[in-house]
């Protein structure tokens, strides 16, 4: 039986220096989490922007992932740092992409740099080095320690009462991991601020503006999802609006 469809743009890397061509990668906890749930991830690996019209009705929602990419600053208006890991391409389509999604009511789910993706689309900025931002924590991860010291919960976040975060949580305030040096700055038009951290900065967003759902998270919930509540709640309503859209789609002539 077919499975709703979600789309998880990949992200270009050059992962072996003897290969200038380059390649097109996925973190593998992304797409199972996505399985986990009884949804298809799909990729559509050399999908432009000019492409998005034609693929977005075939799909059921969009997982925009973490990456070690971060959005280049010329988009919200910036210069890039010596030191970003950059990746254009990506940033071609996802800008697209959210402003498509969020148009045709296509569920929406942005997790990290998606979150940021998400931001940034919608006319919004970043702070490129949180931890440099007086009054603001340093949000990295101790890349060092093994993958299981890096996604362990880092920081509680502080959620608006009565919004869907609060009610995944089961609580107006949650602990949750930290993996990113970049955040938002300024919010984007039509994005609603319902999580912080505990220096103020903006974690979780709601779009006010879509019937749809549409979310975007700086921790990241695909971390053995399974065994946080927290997580797994979040990742169920992205699942379950997926079902729905895949079976409007269905019923449509």
């Amino acid at each position: 039986m077919q499975k709703p469809l979600v789309w998880l743009p990949a992200c270009h890397r050059n992962l072996d220096l003897s290969d200038p061509g380059g390649y097109i990668v996925l973190a593998d906890r992304y797409a199972e989490a996505v399985d986990q749930l009884d949804l298809q991830p799909v990729l559509f690996p050399l999908a432009g922007a000019d492409d998005v019209d034609a693929l977005l009705p075939l799909v059921d929602g969009v997982l925009l992932t973490g990456s070690p990419s971060n959005v280049e600053a010329s988009h919200y208006g910036g210069t890039a740092l010596p030191t970003d890991l950059l990746d254009p391409r990506r940033d071609a389509l996802t800008m697209r992409l959210v402003r498509a999604a969020l148009a045709a009511g296509v569920p929406l789910f942005g997790v990290c740099r998606g979150l940021q993706e998400m931001n940034v689309a919608l006319g919004g900025t970043l702070h490129q080095q949180v931890h440099a931002e007086q009054g603001h924590l340093d949000h990295r991860e101790p890349d060092d320690q093994p993958m299981e010291v890096q996604f362990a919960h880092r920081h509680e976040v502080r959620l608006v009462p009565g919004s869907a975060f609060a009610q995944w949580a089961g609580a107006t305030t949650a602990q949750v991991n930290s993996l990113h040096g970049q955040g938002i700055k300024r919010l984007g038009q039509g994005l609603v601020a319902e999580a912080f951290a505990p220096d103020g900065l903006v974690e979780g967003v709601r779009y006010e503006r879509s019937g749809a759902f549409a979310f975007g998270v700086q921790w990241h919930p695909e971390w053995r999802y399974a065994s946080t509540p927290f997580y797994a709640r979040t990742f169920e309503a992205f699942a379950q609006a997926c079902r729905v859209h895949f079976a409007r789609r269905r019923s449509s002539p």
